[in-house]
């Protein structure tokens, strides 16, 4: 190439940079080519064949041929194109291997992505499998199928997800359980004292009798005791959700339980029940609302008193009870009765709204099953624990822990 280029540039100078007869280097160029039969092509810059030499055709010159710029002066004066065998299979191979790479690419490329897409799709359905099931419970219980319980099938974040729907199911079920009895509770409490006060009303509006005053007292003890369970189930009700309003104290309560104690001397005195109130050691002051805890004292106490047969015994034991967690300890209060006892079929739900051991017992006594689930509602405001033990024969002891700091 640059002995071609080396004649062509001396013929346009001497022929006074002009191609005009350049075809008369046509044996010069012949001998500066040796070896191989080769094929060349001289072109203008306006792409004018100025010389060509060789059999090969001029459009598989230019495709498989060695191109050249031949310039004078910064200016290109023509362009050489050579060819030959050898330049031949390196173009064929310059141009070939892109072109099978990219055919190549293409159908690999597609091959891949349809893999990738299905590998996805199955693992996306192996993975939100679990999810689906879930969704379908989800879907049931937003129908009011409470309780519905969805399939645990894996334990990853799924199972554990799976798990703490099934949780909340349960808990959910046993809510709705809860507000059904508790409206049917209600239903029933009201039902016996409207029913007594409006049988008293009919009958004073048929008689044509004056109305005696005391004719209606049964009516008041009937009003007073509606009242009283409405209070309870508002009281009850703030408890439950953490809202009962609290006036806490430094509170001394061994002197909080014999003040209890002496408010209901009177029933002790006409059963000729014998109380004992122990203190066990040296008791700190409970940070409490003492007019709260008295409330709770006076319902567990009342109770103790009212199963006790004539002549027993009620005692009372206060001590301090440490965790042996570094912080302070509790404070606790065992009230034990040596009544007939307690199947212990019942303990599970003594502290449930208007659940009753004994219902004729109670209901004559004008008991109406909310007291011992207000004592649970007041102490677990305070942080404590209450839970009672019982046998049948053996009395029955309820345990009050309340921390002291």
């Amino acid at each position: 190439m640059d002995r071609l280029a080396g004649q062509f540039v001396r013929y346009y100078d001497n022929n006074r940079q002009s191609w005009e007869g350049v075809q008369q280097l046509d044996d010069a160029l012949s001998r500066s080519i040796t070896g191989t039969p080769a094929s060349f092509l001289l072109v203008s810059p306006q792409d004018q064949i100025l010389f060509q030499k060789g059999e090969e055709a001029v459009p598989l010159i230019k495709r498989l041929g060695i191109r050249q710029p031949m310039e004078r002066n910064g200016k290109t004066i023509a362009v050489i194109y050579y060819y030959d065998s050898e330049v031949a299979a390196l173009s064929k191979l310059r141009i070939g291997l892109p072109i099978s790479i990219l055919f190549l690419l293409i159908p690999s490329a597609v091959l891949f992505i349809g893999i990738s897409l299905g590998v996805a799709w199955w693992l996306s359905q192996r993975f939100t499998a679990p999810l689906r099931q879930l969704i379908a419970a989800i879907d049931r219980m937003g129908r009011g199928e409470f309780g519905v319980q969805a399939a645990i099938s894996t334990r990853d974040e799924y199972g554990q997800v799976a798990q703490a729907f099934n949780e909340m199911s349960r808990l959910i079920q046993s809510l709705e359980e809860h507000r059904r009895n508790l409206v049917a509770d209600v239903a029933h409490e009201l039902r016996t004292p409207i029913t007594i006060i409006r049988g008293k009303l009919d009958l004073v509006q048929q008689s044509s009798r004056r109305v005696e005053p005391e004719s209606l007292l049964p009516l008041q003890d009937e009003l007073i005791r509606l009242t009283r369970l409405v209070d309870d189930l508002h009281l009850l009700s703030l408890a439950e959700a953490k809202k009962l309003p609290m006036d806490r104290e430094a509170t001394d309560l061994p002197k909080l339980l014999n003040r209890v104690v002496e408010r209901v001397s009177h029933d002790f005195d006409q059963k000729r029940i014998r109380i004992h109130v122990t203190e066990e050691g040296g008791i700190s002051l409970a940070y409490v609302d003492p007019n709260r805890m008295a409330q709770v004292f006076l319902n567990l106490i009342v109770n103790a008193v009212r199963h006790t047969p004539t002549e027993g015994l009620i005692t009372i034991t206060i001590r301090e009870e440490a965790t042996g967690q570094g912080d302070s300890g509790y404070v606790r209060i065992d009230i034990a009765d040596t009544g007939p006892g307690m199947d212990p079929n019942h303990l599970p739900y003594l502290f449930d709204r208007f659940y009753r051991t004994d219902q004729a017992q109670v209901q004559s006594n004008g008991g109406m099953g909310l007291g011992l689930a207000i004592a649970k509602g007041i102490v677990t405001a305070h942080d404590g624990t209450i839970h009672v033990e019982s046998e049948l024969g053996q009395g029955t002891v309820f345990i009050v822990r309340l921390p002291i700091s």
